[in-house]
Parts: structure tokens; C-alpha cells; sequence
């Protein structure tokens, strides 16, 4: 198991907490809680060693598209695919968004 620890600038903020995914389900379970600040802090566990890079490419990307919320995200990965992963991370996005 590897643990990884990012931060990147927020450009907006939201309210609430979220949860999507199960951790027993196989791939992923991603868990953010909205904060005040400029800064969304983001702790990974994961099964894939070397995955810094990869978390990194897709919090970059997600950056690009819609901006990052403020706030603590903290994803509990069992070697889900980029695809899985942006979805379970958008979908507590957007949850928030909506509270």
C-alpha cells in the first residue's frame, strides 16, 4: 500500500460532505469534506505503488475542466482505473455542489 498527500489551489468553494464508492466494493471510496480556503488537500491510499504521477495527470486534468472546490478529499483506492476514480471524484463534487 502506498500513501500519497497532494495539494492544489481551489477556485471555488461549496458546503457539505460526500461519499462515493465503497471501500469493500473493489475499486474505490472517495470521501470530501468542503472547507473554507484556497486549498483542497487530498490524501490517497492506495494498492498501485509508483501512482503519484497518475493522481497527479488526473488532478490536473480536473483542474482544467470545472476548477477544484476548497476542502479535504481523502480517497481510499484498490486499484480502480483513471476512469473509475474521475467518477467517483466528480460524483462528490457534484454532491456538494447541489447541498
Amino acid at each position: 500500500m502506498e500513501h500519497i498527500t497532494l495539494s492544489f489551489p481551489a477556485s471555488r468553494t461549496s458546503s457539505g460532505k460526500a461519499l462515493a464508492g465503497v471501500v469493500g466494493s473493489g475499486d474505490m471510496e472517495v470521501l470530501f469534506t468542503a472547507a473554507a480556503g484556497e486549498t483542497l488537500s487530498i490524501d490517497i491510499t492506495t494498492s498501485v505503488d509508483n501512482s503519484t504521477s497518475r493522481w497527479n495527470a488526473l488532478f490536473d486534468r480536473l483542474n482544467l475542466i470545472n476548477g477544484l472546490p476548497a476542502g479535504t478529499l481523502v480517497i481510499h483506492d484498490f486499484g480502480a482505473t483513471p476512469g473509475v476514480a474521475r467518477i467517483r471524484i466528480e460524483q462528490v463534487f457534484e454532491e456538494v455542489s447541489h447541498a
